[in-house]
């Protein structure tokens, strides 16, 4: 199994983390998107939007699309489930999975296109962009807040894919600066320190800072 992919990159951190708690072997080959890597011929032909990460399993089929990846690893590999065997739960990961995706994502990378991105490019950011994605993040946290009341995982009563997907964005958060808006909440912000301390995400951690 190889993973294409940058360890930047929060999408491939949701298949480097689901890989790491699944204990599950994979070669790892960086698409160096920074430099431009992702649009080379031979990425475009596995990646047509030229992003990561891409899936490659050992008979050569491949996918793409962090979201779908980590619920194809979940489902095929041997270990722990991330997924709720509960219908109602499981309804409940799907639903903070799309939560993640529409409602919270969107505002995050306003921030970091700002606070990150632009300060990369030696551009000024711009503050109301900033705090537009800081309404949404708010809007979504709060939600979060009420739902992780009494519970130590977002979706049922065990770690899923659905805290996976969130985890490479609030890393991202704190290191621009904005970790406030997660341990402004009580109840999130427990849940942050519960799962971002899990070996697979440190692992994770790990392999970026190596790079």
């Amino acid at each position: 199994m190889k993973v294409y992919g940058h360890p930047g990159s929060t999408c491939t951190r949701k298949v480097l983390t689901t890989l790491a708690e699944k204990n599950h072997p994979f070669e790892f080959v960086t698409v160096d998107i920074m430099k431009g890597q992702g649009q080379s011929p031979e990425h475009l032909a596995r990646q047509p939007w030229g992003q990561v990460p891409v899936l490659e399993e050992d008979d050569g089929w491949q996918m793409i699309e962090s979201r779908a990846i980590i619920r194809h690893l979940d489902a095929t590999l041997p270990g722990t489930s991330l997924t709720p065997s509960n219908p109602r739960d499981r309804a409940k990961m799907d639903q903070w999975i799309s939560i993640e995706q529409s409602n919270f994502t969107p505002g995050v990378m306003k921030i970091l296109g700002q606070l990150l991105f632009a300060r990369w490019r030696g551009a000024e950011p711009q503050m109301s962009i900033v705090e537009d994605g800081r309404v949404a993040v708010n809007k979504a946290v709060a939600v979060m807040e009420r739902e992780l009341e009494g519970r130590e995982y977002i979706a049922g009563t065990g770690f899923s894919l659905a805290d996976i997907g969130f985890m490479p964005y609030i890393e991202y958060l704190f290191m621009c600066g904005e970790g406030n808006l997660i341990t402004d909440h009580r109840n999130t912000a427990s849940w942050w320190t519960r799962i971002s301390e899990r070996a697979s995400w440190q692992k994770v951690r790990a392999k970026l800072q190596a790079d």
